[in-house]
């Protein structure tokens, strides 16, 4: 397993611990404090373990087990798929961060376009990498077999 791959794994681990915790305050402070949580609090909650854990986790898989690109895949380039790992990594704490802020402080333009921003380089992160590896979504020898009339 080469490092990009266990960056994307690691830091997916990381953002679902964070997740989970979010998730126990929320239900600790509904249960027994009778405070229900913030709608931006369930936000930053749910997208720091979809957006960070569940599809950094993919990505980090993806690059792992799919097949290696072709030596002349023009879409297939490394310092991308490095380029969206910090994308969407700085983008996703920036989201969760910003997103408990606007859970605890009155309406802020400033901060709720720094969501904006933030969501919008998530999207960025998840297109670039999947753009870099669509060539290796392909069959390797599966083909073959299919050809002679094998059913998967």
């Amino acid at each position: 397993m080469f490092s990009t791959v266990r960056y994307f794994i690691k830091t997916s681990i990381i953002f679902l611990l964070i997740g989970l915790l979010s998730g126990f305050y929320m239900l600790f402070a509904k249960s027994y404090l009778n405070i229900w949580p913030h709608p931006e609090l369930v936000s930053a909650h749910t997208h720091i373990i979809l957006s960070g854990s569940v599809m950094m986790m993919i990505m980090g898989v993806a690059l792992w087990f799919f097949p290696r690109p072709e030596k002349e895949d023009p879409l297939y380039k490394p310092g991308l798929i490095l380029f969206s790992y910090y994308l969407m990594t700085i983008s996703t704490a920036i989201r969760f961060i910003f997103q408990v802020i606007l859970s605890i402080i009155p309406p802020n333009e400033l901060v709720k376009f720094t969501v904006m921003i933030s969501s919008l380089s998530q999207i960025a992160g998840l297109i670039i990498f999947f753009i870099s590896m669509w060539g290796r979504i392909r069959s390797v020898g599966s083909h073959i077999r299919e050809a002679r009339g094998e059913k998967f």
